[in-house]
C-alpha cells in the first residue's frame, strides 16, 4: 500500500497533462462506496467516480496516457484510456479509541468506556450489593445526575471536559450511602475538542456557557432537565432584583429581561416531551430564547437526549449553542432562528421530522434550521438532517447585511431540499455531505454569495442551482422567480450521478450557469462575472481576511467517512435510533413523503433511561477546573452539586458542599478557606488588609474583568457580607452589579435559596478579602 502511494505521488503531477481530453475504460473491479474501509477513488473526465478497496490491489501505474488498476485476485486489470482526471484516497471511517479496562472478579465489570468530544462516558453492568454508584474524572467526583440506570445496566457520562486524556472510576455505594468494596477504573479515555470553525466563533471567545477549550465558563450554573424535572427545576435569577425562578421556560424568560449574564448550561437527559414542559413562549415553535448575551447552552447528556414534540424560536439572542440531542415531530420548525441573532452554534444534533402541516409540501413538517431576520455570524455544522422535506432556509427578502453564516460537516441524509435555500446572505459551505437529495441541493436567490467547497454529493440530480439561470432555467423555475445567487465552487465531488442530472459550470456556459469554478480556495470571482436575472456579482467575503476565518477544509472524498465517524455528524454514537434510510423516494402527488418505516419509529419512540440518580436536585455547580492529565491549564468551571459531589478532570475543583449555618470564606495562603466556595483567579496580599471581628486578613482574591470569581450554593435564605477593602464596595453579584457601604467597603445582599456567583463590576472593588454568610431568619 506504501509503495503505491509512493508511485501515485510520483505520477499523479503528470497525469493530467499526459491524458487526452476524451478517453474509454474498461472496468470490472471497481464496487460501492463503502465508508467502513479504506478506498481509493478514480475520477474520469466525465465526472464519474469508481471505487476499489485499496486491501484488494496490488498496484497502480500508468503507461502513457493509460491508468493500469491490478487486483490481488490476479484476474484481468481495469483500464482506464486517457479517461482519468485524478486519483484518490478516502480513510475508512473512525470509530473512537476505547478506554483500557480489566476486570478481575470482585469488582464492577464495565462493558465500555470512551472519549469522545469534551466528554467521556463509560457502562458497566449491574453490581451485587449496590444501591447506586459514584463515578470520578480523575479522583473528583461528577454530578450525580450524569449517571443513569437502564434496563441491563448503568451509564454515566462526563461533560465539560477540555482536550486531553482522562480516567474514569466507578465505585459501588450501598443503601447507608456508604462506599463500598469493588471499584473499578477506565483509563487513557482519549478526550478531543469540538470543531469551532465557523462564522459563530469569529472573533468571539465562548459561545454558550463554555469557553473554547471546552470547559463551563467562570460561575456557570448546570440545570439538569428531565421529564419530571422540566417543570420543577430553578435557580435565583437577577431580573432586576434576585429571583428564584421555577421551570424551564421560566427560567428562559427571566434571561430575557437582560439582566442576568451568567451563563447557564441545560443538560437535557432522556426524552423531553412538550407536556412536561411548564410552558412554552412560542405556540408556533415551542421554547422562546429572547435577549443578547444569554450564554446559554442546551445540550443533550449520552446518546438518547430527545426534546419530542417541540422546537426552539430565537430572537435577538446572543451566544446560544445547542448540541448532542434529537428534536422529533416539532411543532414547525426545529431551529428557528428568527430576529437578529448573533454567534448561535448549531452542532451534533439529529434532526428528525417534525409535525405534519396542512400544505402538500410538509408532509415531513415544515422548516428543520431557518435562518432569517438579519440573523448573523452562525454556524450549522455537524448535525444529521433525517429525511427532512426542507432542511434550511436561510435569509428572507428582509435582510440588511451580509449576515455571514457557516454550513459545515453537515450530513443531508436522503433530505428533499433547502440545504440551505439561500437568500441575500454571505454563506460558506464546506465539507457536507449530501447523500441521496431528491429534489435539490444548494441554492442562490436575492443576490447571494455562497462559497460551495469541498462538498460530497451522493445521487444528487440538480446539486448546485441559482435561480433562473443554469440547471434551475432548464423548468419551470424553483424559487419563486427570485432573482438570482452567486455560487463560487471549488473542489466538490459529484459521485453516482442519477440519469437527470445537471450541473453547468461557468467554463461551459459563461451567461447561464450553476457556479463559477476556481482552481483554488484563494482565488476571486471576477466582477465581471454576474448572475443572469438582477446581475448581482459575487462580494469575495472568504478571500477578505477582514471578514473570514481561518479553517482547514477536508478533501470532499474524505467527507464521507468523517461525518458518518465516531467523530461525525449526529449524536454521540450517532444516537439511539439505527435506521438506514432506503435510497428510493417516496412520492404522493408529486410530493415527497416520509419514510413509514421511520415515522413509525419516531411516533414509537420512548426513552430507555429506567432511572436517573440525583433527580430530586436537578441543579448542577459551576468552579474552577484542571485539564485531564494531559489537558493544559486551568481554566473554565466545572459542576458538582449537593447531590453529586465536585466534578473532576475539567469538570471540576475543589469540593463543593451547600452552605448551611453561618459561614465564612477567606484566601489566606493563596485558595479558599471553606471548601463550599469554588474560586477561580489570582491572589494577592496587602499590608493594611481589613479587620472583621477581631480579626485582620491581608490575602485577597484579586477581581479582574477575565479573572477573580466565586460561586457556591446556598440551602436557606441567607444574608451575605462581602469585604473589598476599598471605597467602591462595587460587585457584581449573581450577574448584577451591587454597590455597598463605600465608607466601610462592605458590600450586604440577602441571597435566596441556590446558586451564587461574585465577579467584578465594571470599574468596580478589584479586591475581595473576606465572605460572611448568616442565615436569615423569618
Amino acid at each position: 500500500m506504501k509503495k503505491m502511494v509512493f508511485t501515485l505521488a510520483l505520477l499523479l503531477m503528470s497525469l493530467s497533462a499526459a491524458v487526452a481530453q476524451t478517453g474509454t475504460f474498461k472496468i470490472t473491479h471497481a464496487v460501492a462506496r463503502n465508508s467502513k474501509v479504506n478506498q481509493m477513488y478514480v475520477t474520469t473526465k466525465s465526472g464519474d467516480v469508481k471505487y476499489y478497496n485499496t486491501a484488494d490491489l496490488t498496484s497502480v501505474k500508468f503507461e502513457g496516457d493509460k491508468a493500469i488498476i491490478a487486483p490481488k485476485s490476479g484476474s484481468e486489470n481495469d483500464e482506464y484510456d486517457a479517461s482519468v482526471q485524478k486519483i484518490s484516497f478516502a480513510k475508512k471511517v473512525e470509530q473512537g479509541e476505547s478506554g483500557d479496562i480489566e476486570n478481575p472478579a470482585g469488582v464492577i465489570q464495565i462493558t465500555e468506556a470512551k472519549g469522545w468530544q469534551e466528554s467521556a462516558y463509560l457502562k458497566w453492568a449491574p453490581f451485587e450489593g449496590a444501591s447506586s454508584y459514584n463515578v470520578y474524572v480523575d479522583d473528583k467526583k461528577i454530578d450525580a445526575q450524569l449517571i443513569r440506570q437502564y434496563a441491563s445496566y448503568y451509564r454515566a457520562d462526563v461533560l465539560g471536559l477540555k482536550e486531553g486524556t482522562y480516567s474514569v472510576k466507578v465505585v459501588p455505594v450501598n443503601a447507608d450511602g456508604k462506599e463500598i468494596t469493588g471499584a473499578n477504573t477506565a483509563s487513557n479515555l482519549v478526550v478531543k475538542s469540538y470543531n469551532r470553525e465557523g462564522f459563530a466563533h469569529f472573533k468571539y471567545a465562548g459561545v454558550g456557557a463554555y469557553n473554547n477549550d471546552g470547559t463551563l465558563k467562570a460561575g456557570a450554573k448546570v440545570l439538569y432537565i428531565t421529564a419530571k424535572t422540566a417543570k420543577t427545576v430553578s435557580t435565583t435569577v437577577n431580573t432586576g432584583k434576585l429571583e428564584t425562578i421555577t421551570g424551564l421556560q421560566s427560567i428562559i424568560d427571566a434571561y430575557s429581561k437582560g439582566k442576568d449574564k451568567t451563563p447557564i448550561a441545560f443538560r437535557i437527559i432522556g426524552k423531553v416531551n412538550l407536556s412536561d414542559l411548564d410552558h412554552i413562549s412560542s405556540s408556533a415553535e415551542g421554547l422562546q430564547i429572547k435577549g443578547a448575551m444569554m450564554n446559554m447552552t442546551f445540550e443533550g447528556v449520552g446518546d438518547d437526549a430527545t426534546v419530542y414534540g417541540f422546537g426552539f424560536l430565537l430572537r435577538e439572542a446572543e451566544s446560544v449553542e445547542f448540541r448532542n440531542f434529537a428534536i422529533m415531530r416539532c411543532l414547525d420548525d426545529a431551529m428557528s432562528l428568527d430576529t437578529k441573532n448573533s454567534h448561535v452554534w448549531i452542532h451534533n444534533m439529529d434532526l428528525f421530522y417534525g409535525k405534519k402541516g396542512s400544505a402538500a409540501d410538509q408532509a415531513k413538517g415544515d422548516g428543520t434550521v431557518d435562518i432569517k431576520g438579519d440573523s448573523k455570524y452562525v454556524t450549522v455544522a455537524y448535525n444529521r438532517f433525517w429525511d427532512n422535506g426542507k432542511a434550511s432556509m436561510c435569509g428572507m427578502k428582509s435582510e440588511t447585511g451580509e449576515n455571514w453564516i457557516t454550513y459545515h460537516h453537515n450530513w443531508f441524509d436522503h433530505s428533499d431540499s433547502r440545504m440551505a435555500r439561500v437568500r441575500t446572505m454571505s454563506v460558506h459551505m464546506y465539507n457536507n455531505y449530501y447523500q441521496h437529495c431528491d429534489v435539490y441541493g444548494i441554492g442562490a436567490t436575492s443576490g447571494s454569495s455562497i462559497f460551495m467547497e469541498s462538498n460530497y454529493f451522493d445521487a444528487v440530480k440538480r446539486p448546485i442551482m441559482s435561480s433562473l439561470q443554469g440547471t434551475d432555467a432548464k423548468g419551470d423555475g424553483t424559487f419563486s422567480g427570485e432573482k438570482g445567487g452567486l455560487i463560487k465552487a471549488y473542489g466538490n465531488v459529484f459521485t453516482n450521478k442519477p440519469d437527470n442530472f445537471s450541473y453547468i459550470p461557468y467554463a461551459e456556459n459563461n451567461t447561464s450557469f450553476d457556479a463559477y469554478e476556481v482552481s483554488d480556495p484563494s482565488e476571486q470571482v471576477p466582477a465581471s462575472v454576474k448572475t443572469l436575472v438582477g446581475g448581482t456579482s459575487y462580494n469575495n467575503f472568504d478571500t477578505n481576511s477582514s471578514l473570514m476565518y481561518a479553517y482547514a477544509a477536508d478533501k470532499a472524498e474524505d467527507v464521507p467517512s468523517i461525518v458518518e465517524g465516531f467523530y461525525g455528524a449526529g449524536r454521540l454514537n450517532h444516537g439511539d435510533i439505527d435506521f438506514a434510510i432506503p435510497d428510493e423516494t417516496v412520492v404522493t402527488n408529486g410530493h415527497q413523503q416520509p419514510w413509514p418505516a421511520l415515522a413509525s419509529i419516531l411516533d414509537a419512540y420512548t426513552s430507555g433511561v429506567v432511572k436517573v440518580f440525583g433527580e430530586s436536585n436537578a441543579t448542577g455547580e459551576g468552579g474552577s477546573t484542571e485539564g485531564g492529565s494531559t489537558g493544559g491549564e486551568t481554566g473554565g468551571s466545572g459542576e458538582g452539586g449537593s447531590t453529586g459531589g465536585s466534578t473532576g478532570g475539567s469538570e471540576g475543583g475543589s469540593t463543593v458542599t451547600p452552605i448551611e449555618g453561618t459561614v465564612t470564606c477567606s484566601f489566606a495562603g493563596g485558595k479558599a478557606s471553606n471548601s463550599s466556595f469554588t474560586v477561580a483567579g489570582n491572589f494577592k496580599n496587602s499590608t493594611t488588609g481589613v479587620t472583621v471581628d477581631g480579626n485582620t486578613y491581608n490575602d485577597y482574591l484579586k477581581l479582574e474583568s477575565s479573572a477573580g470569581t466565586v460561586s457556591f450554593k446556598t440551602t436557606a435564605k441567607m444574608q451575605m457580607t462581602c469585604y473589598t477593602g476599598d471605597t467602591k464596595a462595587k460587585l457584581k453579584i449573581d450577574g448584577a452589579d451591587v454597590t455597598g457601604d463605600t465608607t466601610k467597603g462592605v458590600v450586604t445582599v440577602t441571597l435566596e435559596v441556590g446558586d451564587h456567583s461574585i465577579a467584578k463590576a465594571g470599574s468596580g472593588s478589584k479586591s475581595l478579602y473576606l465572605i460572611k454568610l448568616v442565615p436569615v431568619t423569618e
